[in-house]
């Protein structure tokens, strides 16, 4: 199966997605999912896809070339194009990485307002007073 992280027989690196696609065969449009997108071709799944040595042609949004089928396992296929995807081309149908979100751990209401006069005496009796004062 191509899809291995072994890149020693890849001819071009191989951008990973999840976005929808599809195959035409003979006039026929198969939607599939494509996995991974390079200049040289394409990794989908899918139903009832095509058999090994078809030759099909690949859209995705208004990209469309002619390939073939390289390999068939299970509901997962190889898309070798016939001509090299240009690399602004590949980068153009790659969606960019979301921003990660950063959390705040910082204690709320602390830093909002300085305390009033009345809270500064509070908290100053409060620390003054015996412990068990306090209950």
């Amino acid at each position: 199966m191509d899809e291995s992280s072994n890149t020693q027989n890849r001819r071009s690196r191989r951008s990973h997605v999840l976005m929808s696609a599809s195959i035409e065969l003979s006039g026929a449009s198969l939607p599939v999912k494509l996995r991974n997108l390079s200049s040289d071709g394409a990794l989908v799944e899918g139903d009832k896809l095509p058999v090994e040595g078809a030759e099909v042609l690949f859209r995705k949004a208004e990209l469309s070339l002619v390939g073939r089928i390289a390999w068939v396992e299970g509901k997962r296929a190889g898309v070798a194009f016939a001509e090299p995807l240009h690399a602004d081309a590949v980068l153009r149908h790659i969606p960019a990485p979301r921003p990660r979100v950063r959390p705040d751990f910082r204690r709320p209401g602390l830093r909002t307002q300085p305390l009033s006069a009345a809270d500064v005496l509070f908290g100053e009796s409060w620390v003054t007073r015996s412990p068990l004062a306090r209950d």
